[in-house]
């Protein structure tokens, strides 16, 4: 995968600099996986937080009106992933997908949920048996409109 030659200035001054992107949700007052995705060009960011990411790091003005443009999403190939942490997440869905949705649609009704109204954590939850990673996902529950 090619990234965006704004994310790679971004990610060498973020390690330049020492930060982590929960350093960063303390500057900025936005979550960590936010950040991040606006770094990747996933989501774009209001001039105010572009500056703050950007004082941060040490860059300028070019860099943060970059980061308040409209990204173009979607950063996968449209191939089955090969980076093993990306991949497990492909690997998840094609195991618990229709069970997933069968759920969801048992709860709701007929619908999808929202990747726009949406928010998810990572958080590390230690275990004497090795430590976990908890996902939590939550989107807005938006039901198919009938006409």
């Amino acid at each position: 995968m090619k990234l965006p030659e704004i994310t790679e200035k971004i990610l060498a001054a973020k390690k330049a600099k020492g930060l982590t992107f929960a350093d960063l949700e303390s500057t900025i007052g936005r979550d960590e996986v936010w950040i991040a995705a606006v770094v990747y060009r996933q989501a774009s960011a209001s001039p105010e937080e572009a500056q703050k990411l950007v004082e941060a790091l040490g860059l300028g003005a070019e860099e943060a009106e970059i980061l308040t443009e409209c990204p173009v999403k979607g950063s996968l190939d449209p191939v089955i992933p090969t980076d093993p942490l990306i991949y497990r997440f492909y690997e998840i869905m094609q195991v618990y997908g229709m069970p997933i949705k069968s759920v969801v649609h048992e709860k709701f009704g007929d619908g999808i949920m929202s990747a726009i109204d949406f928010s998810v954590e990572v958080e590390k939850v230690e275990d004497p048996k090795g430590d976990r990673v908890q996902i939590v996902m939550c989107g807005k529950f938006l039901p198919y409109k009938k006409w």
